[in-house]
């Protein structure tokens, strides 16, 4: 599947964004999808994945309670962010893969990236 990443910007500290992440076809059932982040000089890291079948989600401690990851339809998933820090500033990129993980690794898609700068 082909993932294309889109949403990202600008954004004042305190702000709020929504990234999307459209796939090129339906998303099937046994999919996982996750959204990772990569800041200058850093490792990519996980942010969220949302199980296609059941809905679970699960969420990186950085930016639990600040960060919604769920389906806009039957191809896309979503990543809305509230209450951004200067530490979010990363490229962002969305992922399928089949396994319910954090580690990037295990996820076989993935799209171009969204790069989300918050300013101070």
């Amino acid at each position: 599947v082909q993932l294309q990443a889109s949403g990202g910007g600008l954004v004042q500290t305190g702000g709020s964004l929504r990234l999307s992440c459209a796939a090129s076809r339906r998303i099937y059932s046994s999919t996982v999808m996750g959204w990772f982040r990569q800041a200058p000089g850093k490792e990519r890291e996980f942010v969220a994945f949302l199980r296609w079948s059941t809905g679970r989600t699960n969420y990186a401690d950085s930016v639990k309670g600040r960060v919604t990851i769920a389906k806009a339809g039957a191809d896309t998933v979503y990543l809305q962010m509230s209450s951004l820090k200067p530490e979010d500033t990363a490229v962002y990129y969305c992922a399928a893969g089949v396994q319910a993980s954090t580690t990037a690794r295990d996820f076989t898609s993935w799209g171009q990236g969204t790069l989300v700068t918050v300013s101070s």
